[in-house]
């Protein structure tokens, strides 16, 4: 605080102000107001400021009999009577202070308010810096420029650009709100791209520092402009753009609230050429007090200056000090004031600094400000804790023509972003700021036109494009260059000419080539020149990876990519045996086994009533061994047999059905696809052995390996080119080869022997790479994709990289236990078919166990001397009564019962 007494030493005051009276209901309460009253806001305020202060004081019971008296200062926009403005006030024992009209004074008068315990009230003074922590006596009665910052930042998102250019003065507000402007475009990356500071609206006397400020801006590359100043200054500038050719098809301008300010304030003072130009004003509602207000204007003014939103917030502000003075007054506390024992202690000056007081109820006053709630001209007018406004809101305007009409194209607001619909019917509903959520209507842009600006260009200095291409000295067919001139072709290089012209915009540029060309160069330093400006971009076969992406923007990549390991194979369908390949050693003997199972399930069914399962044991060995195999190819077999007979046949023909078309489909795509072997089955296998690795020379594959997969170094073998690639697998100095796909894919086509073990254990892409934020890149993507969709980039690729001379061996291939045909895929199948041979066999035995015992004779058996014997009897009799053919039994029994019918006739006739 010395240097604020230091600067009151050198100001000489008069002592004639009115004071207060001490009661505990004073005759009148003092406001200062501190405004430039020949300025379009010092004007409406004034205007403003009297008609609430008429308000308040034409109902007497509301203050309970005191009067509220706004003292107006004009500061005539000089700091230093601002100054003596505000200690004048002090003098005067003001209660409060609206003003200052600037944010500069702002910042210094609010150590005053802070030292004497006045609160400072401002509608005007929004610099986001002005923070009630370090100025807790300074209230901001409208939104701080920070929420119109971000109201910009998301157009800008909205519309896609990611660069802008600041114009403002070199003052706090203007100053501070472009760097909390750069910090929300940050958020979204985006960027300001120039920051062009013109000197003080005050002493700007010509448009010379203007004109040079919008020369620079033409050579840039950004085209949206962002106007953050005040009326003066902002018509200087859009009357010299106008002339520099700068309001013409392709610029975007953005002005801040200072526009909508004027054009509202002074609707007959035209601005030259502002056509097209987006500006902003904080959003009121409607209500029947601001209609109320809007309507007694002219009356008030007597049409000298219309009405603008500072004189709305101008209203109510004095009505938010009108209420904190009811409030305190009602309280029963006293309009008290003191002396500053930090002032009247110094001596030796003429500055009668002891006629200083100190608010002795500030800070009680201060906070019934901060607790307002009421609805106002503006709306609900209310503070949040960090005391900023509640629900801000900005309705965003758009110049539709040359007499500065204009329309609106939607709203702004903190709780759900860019609408068309107004805030206030918002508010009750979630906040959604998604972007598909987020709408504004048509514009008309400058020039007339209604597409939207890209917003840069190329910048105009006559220089081209620098673009950085890997001298390559291996795989050619991507990127090289052309012996005897400085020309370079290839895949990369086609399919980048290819996207530059379906650009709606020319790209001058130039190839330059990075390395020596004797070995592959370093990717990741060519990547890095990008970021640090040797090149404007890198072409060429540019793996996109991580480390990359967090220095430049790759546009989306034009081929796929990814690294796979390479190694030397032999072929395995090249035998005699090949056939027995699609099933595995267990499959085949269950299969085998299964065809003996229903062979002898089907004898046992079969033997007793069928001619053809009877006969010698030779003889039925070959019936059986024949009738299991012939069922795969004479179905109609199923007829000669018995019912249980034939369900097992039947449940056996599905399984054999089954198992041939499996075994067809393997064996099919084992003789036309080529089955490959080799001890390394992928990069599985290299991670647990201790092999030596390839890799190519450059590629990023290297420093992949050492930290993703933690491989050693030692191990690793760099090789820098196809035929390093295929003599160092073919004497063993590695055992594989880890490069990127498409790589191995142009390797394989012309060196056989070799194949891609495993799959890509990595994904990722080539593209071509730009500096951070470039709009290239952005419009680069489109392109290529264009590309992709009309068949091009696919024509592109045939002509450079679609070549073999391996008669596709490196095609298709599998690892030998990838096709067979494995037991545990076919379980169910056997499971099926031995559950129907159990319950068949089963029904078959309950039928002859009962035949059995019917034929049995029990008296035979009593013939038996011995249990032992007797039990082997039955076997044998059971084993030769199961051996016997159903019709000898049938006749045995026909017999018994025709025995028995007459032994019981006999018995009655005796």
């Amino acid at each position: 605080m010395s240097w604020v007494l230091v600067l009151l030493s050198f100001i000489v005051l008069s002592g004639d102000g009115i004071i207060s009276e001490g009661a505990s209901r004073p005759r009148v309460v003092n406001v200062g107001a501190i405004f430039g009253l020949n300025t379009l806001h010092g004007k409406v305020a004034n205007i403003a400021m009297k008609a609430a202060e008429d308000d308040v004081n034409s109902d007497p019971s509301f203050l309970g009999g005191s009067k509220l008296r706004i003292l107006m200062y004009d500061a005539k926009r000089s700091g230093f009577l601002s100054i003596m403005g505000a200690l004048r006030f002090m003098e005067t024992d003001a209660v409060a202070i609206v003003g200052p009209q600037t944010s500069i004074m702002a910042h210094v008068l609010s150590y005053i308010a802070n030292e004497l315990k006045v609160p400072m009230l401002s509608f005007t003074a929004l610099d986001p810096s002005l923070s009630p922590l370090q100025f807790p006596f300074f209230v901001q009665t409208a939104p701080s420029d920070l929420f119109l910052m971000r109201a910009i930042a998301e157009m800008i998102t909205y519309y896609g650009w990611s660069e802008v250019v600041a114009l403002y003065n070199d003052d706090d507000n203007s100053r501070n709100g472009v760097t909390s402007l750069g910090d929300e475009l940050e958020r979204r990356r985006c960027k300001i791209s120039y920051k062009a500071v013109l000197p003080l609206d005050v002493v700007i006397t010509s448009p010379r520092e203007i004109i040079d400020e919008l020369i620079k801006i033409q050579e840039m590359e950004s085209r949206v402009i962002i106007v953050n100043t005040f009326p003066k200054t902002g018509t200087m500038i859009f009357e010299e753009a106008k002339k520099l050719g700068m309001m013409e098809q392709g610029y975007v301008w953005i002005a801040t609230t200072w526009l909508t300010s004027l054009l509202d304030s002074l609707p007959s003072e035209k601005i030259e050429a502002i056509r097209g130009v987006l500006t902003l004003r904080i959003h009121t509602p409607e209500s029947r007090k601001r209609r109320d207000f809007v309507s007694r204007w002219n009356k008030l003014s007597n049409g000298t200056v219309g009405l603008n939103v500072y004189g709305l917030y101008a209203y109510d502000t004095v009505w938010i000090i009108a209420r904190a003075v009811k409030s305190l007054l009602d309280s029963g506390a006293n309009v008290s004031f003191s002396s500053d024992s930090k002032l009247t202690s110094l001596k030796g000056g003429t500055l009668n600094l002891g006629a200083l007081s100190v608010f002795d109820q500030g800070p009680q006053f201060l906070d019934y400000i901060v607790d307002t709630k009421m609805s106002g001209v503006t709306g609900l007018v209310q503070f949040l804790p960090d005391r900023s406004m509640f629900q801000p809101a900005y309705d965003i305007i758009n110049i539709v023509d040359d007499n500065n009409g204009f329309k609106q194209i939607g709203y702004w607001s903190n709780h759900s972003g860019l609408s068309v619909i107004p805030p206030e019917l918002l508010y009750s509903k979630p906040s959604n700021r998604s972007s598909s959520n987020q709408h504004l209507y048509n514009v008309t842009w400058p020039g007339g036109t209604s597409e939207t600006p890209r917003g840069w260009v190329f910048p105009k200095n006559g220089r081209r494009l620098r673009i950085g291409v890997p001298n390559r000295a291996s795989f050619k067919d991507f990127v090289s260059s052309v012996k005897g001139s400085n020309k370079v072709e290839g895949h990369s290089i086609d399919v980048f000419e290819a996207a530059i012209k379906l650009l709606p915009y020319p790209v001058p540029h130039e190839f330059v080539l990075f390395g020596d060309g004797l070995k592959n160069p370093n990717y990741n330093e060519l990547v890095n020149n990008v970021s640090t400006g040797v090149f404007d971009a890198v072409v060429g076969d540019i793996a996109i990876v991580k480390r990359r992406t967090r220095i430049v923007d790759f546009t989306q990549p034009y081929i796929e990519s990814g690294l796979v390991v390479v190694a030397a194979v032999t072929k395995l369908n090249d035998t005699p045996w090949a056939f027995l390949r699609p099933f595995t050693p267990p499959m085949w003997a269950v299969t085998a086994a299964f065809f003996l199972i229903i062979g002898s399930v089907i004898w046992i069914l079969e033997h007793r009533i069928n001619d053809e399962f009877r006969g010698p044991p030779r003889s039925q060995v070959v019936t059986i061994l024949w009738f299991s195999f012939s069922t795969m190819f004479f179905s109609h077999r199923e007829n000669t047999v018995s019912t249980l007979g034939r369900v097992v046949l039947l449940i056996w023909l599905f399984v054999v059905l089954i198992l041939t078309s499996s075994y067809t489909a393997s064996l099919t795509s084992i003789l036309t696809v080529q089955q490959l072997n080799s001890p390394i089955k992928g990069v599985d296998t290299l991670m647990s052995s201790s092999e030596r690795v390839g890799f190519q020379v450059g590629s990023y594959a290297e420093n992949y390996m050492i930290d993703e997969l933690n491989i050693a170094r030692s191990r690793l073998v760099a090789l820098g080119s196809p035929k390093e690639y295929a003599t160092a697998l073919q004497n063993g100095t590695v055992s594989a080869i880890v490069d990127e796909r498409p790589y191995v894919d142009l390797f394989l086509s012309e060196f056989c022997g070799f194949a891609i073990r495993g799959q890509a254990f990595t994904r990722s892409g080539w593209g071509f790479a730009f500096p951070r934020d470039s709009p290239l890149a952005v419009d680069m993507s489109t392109a290529i994709l264009g590309l992709s969709e009309t068949g091009q980039l696919q024509k592109i690729r045939e002509k450079w990289l679609s070549k073999s001379n391996c008669s596709n061996l490196n095609g298709s291939y599998s690892d030998d236990d990838q096709e067979q045909l494995k037991l545990r895929s076919f379980w169910g199948l056997f499971l099926m078919c031995g559950v129907a041979c159990f319950i068949a066999l089963f029904i078959y035995f309950f039928k002859i166990v009962r035949d059995f015992c019917n034929d049995h004779n029990p008296e035979e058996e009593a013939r038996v001397p011995s249990p032992e014997s007797s039990h082997s009897n039955t076997l044998q009799t059971f084993l030769a009564y199961f051996d016997e053919k159903e019709d000898k039994t049938k006749k045995r029994l026909k017999r018994k019962r025709n025995h028995h019918d007459l032994s019981v006739k006999s018995s009655r006739q005796n």
